[in-house]
């Protein structure tokens, strides 16, 4: 064999190993990429109220504000809010279990509402505003009583915690008006969140 033919057969064996490798990484890649994510639902009173602070987060993808714990198909704002449904407002959370856990979302979720609250949250007092953790799995239900318990012997409150874990269902996206609505209405978010008394109730738990 010549060297000419040589090195036409090393190139084409190399040219073939990269492709192979380059094939491997592609499948890799794509059959890791749908558990790269994970998402979390919570309820805690008013859904605008919750929402920035999920996005500030590091690891947080993407946040959608919405309604969960009903049955009726296609909830409403209208409906939700008429309290005949037990739909509550919520927010689902999309996020990288590389960055952030589900014990840390968990940590930004309890400095965003009053947990000893039962009938709502603040001001926002009805069914659609109770604070609810929902759990997707067994290990969500156990990291949620977890860090339930813990917040419980913290010291921080002094009644009891009384927000609930439940089964997760169902998630339906809010209107898009109500998306990212601290935004999209900067000046009547920031006097709403005041007026609930959100505000000075976070700064006297948590002193944020």
């Amino acid at each position: 064999m010549s060297n000419l033919d040589n090195m036409n057969r090393v190139f084409l064996l190399t040219l073939g190993c990269i492709t192979f490798a380059l094939t491997i990484t592609q499948v890799a890649a794509q059959s890791s990429s749908p558990g790269t994510t994970r998402t979390a639902i919570f309820a805690g009173g008013c859904f605008w109220c919750i929402q920035p602070a999920f996005d500030k987060a590091n690891g947080v993808i993407k946040t959608v504000v919405g309604y969960s714990g009903g049955t009726e198909p296609n909830p409403t704002y209208e409906l939700v809010t008429s309290e005949k449904t037990n739909y509550r407002e919520s927010i689902e959370v999309t996020y990288d279990p590389a960055k952030i856990s589900y014990d840390q979302l968990l940590d930004i979720y309890w400095r965003q509402i009053d947990p000893t609250q039962a009938d709502g949250q603040f001001t926002d007092v009805g069914p659609s505003y109770r604070a609810a953790i929902f759990y997707g799995n067994t290990e969500e239900k156990k990291v949620a009583e977890a860090s339930k318990e813990k917040l419980a012997h913290s010291g921080k409150f002094k009644k009891p915690i009384v927000t609930e874990i439940l089964a997760a269902m169902k998630f339906y996206p809010a209107e898009a008006y109500h998306q990212k609505y601290y935004q999209q209405n900067p000046e009547h978010f920031e006097a709403f969140e005041q007026g609930s008394g959100r505000v000075s109730f976070q700064k006297k738990t948590w002193g944020q």
